[in-house]
């Protein structure tokens, strides 16, 4: 029989096969919760810091007390981590488990704290470059909050699945948003563009550090609104995300996104994403 892994629940560390959860939590009954993605590379994790600021702004805006200190956030981490692979830190921190099923937020309870670590599989299709779809974003307006209910991404990233797609580019009133579950970049006349952080879109520890390669390495960049109809004419199409880094789009909607092929500046971000990584991991040690 396989060994189960061990996982993080309320201050003890436990095989993920013995781990419970009260019924009553409110991560169970209302998706009243927030979580975090952080990767960890060779044993390194990746812009700690960032994450854990996103992680608190989160809990801040939902009014969930955060229940550690950054540095007791990593101590948590290091005895789940496997040095000798790339994986990925989960977490979430959920209101806690209440008496009773009230919206209201009840008094005198305890965060539920979750943790775990797995493998960073790798996506094959990164070098060839994917499909994706464009929909209508029908989620609500507080997507800056990494919260745990994420039906509304679930729904559209299964459109996309269903329509052979790797993921679903998401408009509200004829602007990108992002994808379904990452950023999304377009170079547009030479510019490497984003939309702008606001309470529509989820900002992303990759795509800032895409930006921060961008300007030290003289790439023209801007965040900018992008019209459905102006990405139609990029020239190259980006998703970003923690696990799966940068993806180069080369079909949209059925159409070639330019000639249909990963684009030059998709292969220079990814090398400079690459050394960074690796820059980044030797500063740690």
């Amino acid at each position: 029989m396989t060994k189960s892994k061990k996982v993080f629940l309320n201050g003890k560390y436990i095989a993920a096969d013995k781990a419970n959860v009260s019924v009553m939590d409110r991560g169970f009954l209302f998706g009243d919760g927030i979580y975090e993605v952080i990767p960890v590379y060779q044993g390194n994790l990746f812009r700690f810091d960032s994450h854990l600021e996103r992680l608190e702004n989160s809990l801040n805006l939902t009014r969930i007390e955060n229940p550690y200190s950054r540095e007791q956030w990593r101590e948590i981490m290091l005895p789940l981590i496997d040095s000798s692979k790339d994986q990925y830190i989960y977490f979430q921190v959920t209101r806690g488990a209440a008496e009773k099923r009230d919206h209201a937020f009840p008094a005198g309870v305890k965060p539920t704290v979750f943790m775990m670590c797995n493998d960073i599989a790798p996506f094959n299709g990164k070098e060839d470059g994917v499909k994706a779809i464009s929909l209508i974003d029908n989620r609500w307006s507080a997507c800056n909050i990494k919260a745990i209910a994420l039906l509304g991404n679930i729904l559209l990233r299964q459109q996309a699945v269903e329509h052979d797609c790797a993921e679903a580019i998401l408009v509200r009133e004829g602007y990108v948003t992002e994808g379904s579950a990452s950023n999304v970049f377009a170079v547009i006349d030479g510019i490497l563009i984003t939309p702008p952080k606001n309470n529509f879109i989820l900002a992303g520890i990759t795509r800032d550090v895409i930006l921060e390669l961008a300007a030290a390495n003289n790439i023209p960049f801007a965040e900018d609104v992008i019209s459905l109809d102006a990405l139609k004419t990029a020239s190259e199409i980006w998703f970003a995300s923690s696990t799966r880094e940068i993806l180069p789009v080369i079909e949209l909607d059925g159409l070639p996104v330019a000639n249909g092929k990963v684009g030059q500046l998709w292969h220079r971000m990814n090398e400079l994403l690459q050394a960074y990584k690796t820059s980044y991991a030797a500063s740690e040690k």
